[in-house]
């Protein structure tokens, strides 16, 4: 009974990776497609994360959330 399992499970395996390459082999990459996105083509300005100074405003007020996270939980002895 345990040598029918074991016969039953490596015919299963065998056909699952025949199954397997032959999905993996009928990928077609022969045709390539060129998609070509732009969505901003009368400016060159980019999206607003882009821009220097939005990293500026935003690490500082990062920095100042650390700061008041820091400062408010230290302890308070009275």
């Amino acid at each position: 009974m345990k040598q029918l399992k074991s016969i039953t499970n490596r015919i299963a395996l065998v056909i699952a990776s025949f199954y397997l390459t032959l999905v993996a082999f009928a990928q077609d990459d022969t045709k390539k497609i060129d998609v070509d996105i732009n969505a901003n083509p009368g400016g060159n300005s980019g999206n607003f994360f882009m821009q220097p100074w939005v990293w500026v405003v935003g690490g500082l007020v990062f920095i100042l959330l650390l700061v008041a996270l820091m400062r408010g939980s230290g302890s308070k002895s009275e």
